[in-house]
């Protein structure tokens, strides 16, 4: 009995002593295996920097405005007799829009004139009657006060007539009518928007620090939102205070006749020109990595075998933006080549292979 029982014991102790054996032989050959595998080179665009000629600018947005453009609105209440446009018509200045309701007005100008005739009349005889020694001076003094009174209350009259015929301030096109005949309207009544369409502007802010680069005359580019339109202009005024609230500054912008027509209250991007600088250092933003320890390029190395590449993690400092390139201030120098994609799956010291078939930026007009 105890011969078996040693026996088993024995045998139990081979078994797990040849597992324990098998586990650790195990690891050291993948370990070994492992240890002798190359990991592939990473295929990634690459670039190679040269100094260019750097074309700053300050983005905004802003809003179109016509060179001249007026809500149109009832000057005094009555009732809407005509309305002598269309929507989208072209006006001509002083032309006739809406005529309201003036019976009232005439009867009441017909009446004045009425009495200016006896007021003439009376200061006419009172002056004669004065001339022959038989009438007072303050009966002369009296009459010509009633006719310059009579006549004040005819140019009253005739103002109030006035204002029943609205007529256009200046040439453009017409909106929409908003009011309809027999319609009883209130003074300040808008009936329609009048837009001088010959020549645009647009309105826009930029923030106080960047007050120092805004001067009068001042190239802008004027881009849309829908139909990729694009026009050029200048600067045309400057708001001479900061809004102490946004801390912006409201510049204002004349816009060269654009091939598509803007629209007031449009909507639009617009970039000021500034004076270009040469030798910059500009890259492909995706060429920059940014994480909590900062902003980084990869650079290319020579590896330790013939024609062999590796990359190098470098931390630069940046700049400013321009389109799809970024300015960079230190870090990097001229004939350095910079990897510009595929840049997520590598670490600093890797391998890679240069594949440059798939362009990073498309041809321009594409």
């Amino acid at each position: 009995m105890f011969k078996r029982l040693v026996i088993a014991i024995i045998l139990l102790g081979l078994v797990v002593g040849s597992l324990v054996w098998f586990k650790f032989f195990r690891d050291e050959m993948i370990a070994q295996f492992l240890s002798g595998m190359v990991p592939a080179p990473v295929p990634v665009n690459t670039e190679t920097v040269e100094p260019v000629t750097w074309a700053p600018g300050i983005d905004a947005v802003g809003t179109a405005l016509s060179v001249r453009g007026v809500d149109l609105a009832i000057e005094s209440g009555g009732v809407v007799r005509q309305v002598l446009f269309a929507g989208n018509d072209p006006i001509t200045e002083g032309q006739h829009l809406v005529q309201m309701d003036d019976d009232s007005e005439r009867a009441g100008l017909a009446a004045a004139e009425a009495a200016l005739k006896v007021a003439q009349a009376e200061a006419k005889r009172a002056s004669t009657l004065s001339q022959r020694g038989v009438g007072a001076t303050t009966t002369v003094e009296t009459a010509d006060a009633q006719a310059e009174s009579a006549r004040a209350q005819v140019a009253q009259m005739q103002a109030a007539l006035d204002g029943k015929r609205l007529t256009a301030p200046f040439s453009g096109e017409i909106g929409i009518p908003r009011i309809e005949i027999g319609q009883y309207v209130t003074p300040g009544t808008v009936y329609a928007t009048l837009q001088d369409l010959t020549g645009m502007r647009v309105d826009f802010s930029v923030p106080e620090q960047q007050i120092d680069a805004l001067r009068l005359g001042g190239g802008v580019t004027v881009t849309t939102t829908v139909g990729e339109m694009s026009a050029e202009g200048r600067i045309v005024a400057i708001e001479p205070r900061v809004d102490a609230n946004s801390r912006l500054v409201s510049v204002r912008a004349e816009v060269d006749s654009p091939a598509v027509r803007l629209l007031p209250g449009q909507f639009l991007r617009v970039r000021i020109n500034l004076p270009s600088e040469e030798g910059i250092i500009a890259v492909p933003q995706t060429a920059v990595s940014s994480t909590l320890y900062g902003d980084s390029i990869y650079v290319l190395r020579p590896g330790e075998a013939a024609e062999e590449l590796k990359v190098e993690q470098v931390f630069v400092t940046l700049g400013r933006r321009s389109g799809a390139r970024i300015e960079v201030v230190s870090g990097i120098e001229a004939g350095d080549r910079i990897v510009t994609s595929g840049q997520n799956r590598l670490t600093s010291g890797a391998r890679v292979s240069i594949d440059n078939s798939v362009p990073l930026e498309a041809p321009a007009g594409e």
